[in-house]
């Protein structure tokens, strides 16, 4: 089953790389030609608009997984672990009922939008809010992974790593734990 997470999850990455691709040469492509030649992609701005929307919501989805979203949970480890436990679970609760948010409001939008096309190129604008979706479902389903190994003691919330504190304190760790195999979590 990790296998398979782990595939779907690299195949969203390949996805993540050809739409920041896609938007490089659509919005250098427009400027060249509007400079050059006085033309330019008439669906460009709309599409590398839709292209950067997904980008951007996969790579949250990314981030949410490999728990790379910056964050503090100094109090977390201050708790004592009874309160630590709770604290967690609620503050995922938190989160699940968040992410159920977006979930019900990128459906509604997508469904109230389905007939309705883009100026530019007649994409369907459900294109648009289903981002939300593709993003919204996934990440349900990670964070109640999560409260469920929070709830049954599979994690222990006084050690493990929810959040990153900084983004130099995750360079820094990088370079250790790939000498070091044991320090991979």
């Amino acid at each position: 089953m990790t296998k398979a997470i782990d595939f779907c999850f690299l195949l969203v990455k390949i996805t993540i790389a050809l739409l920041l691709a896609g938007m490089v040469v659509l919005v250098f492509g427009n400027v060249v030609l509007r400079y050059a030649f006085d033309t330019g992609i008439t669906y460009s701005e709309e599409l590398s608009r839709m292209f950067f929307i997904w980008l951007t919501f996969l790579g949250a989805l990314v981030a949410m997984r490999e728990h790379g979203h910056l964050g503090m949970d100094m109090v977390l480890r201050r708790l004592p672990p009874a309160a630590a436990k709770f604290a967690a679970l609620l503050g995922h609760a938190l989160m699940i009922w968040a992410t159920w948010l977006l979930i019900s409001g990128s459906w509604t939008q997508t469904i109230i939008n389905l007939n309705v096309s883009a100026p530019a190129t007649g994409i369907s604008m459900a294109w648009f809010y289903g981002a939300g979706l593709a993003f919204g479902v996934p990440a349900l389903l990670l964070l109640l992974w999560d409260t469920f190994s929070i709830a049954t003691g599979r994690v222990d919330v006084k050690t493990a790593e929810f959040v990153r504190d900084s983004e130099e304190q995750a360079a820094l760790e990088e370079p250790a734990t790939l000498a070091n195999p044991i320090l991979k979590h």
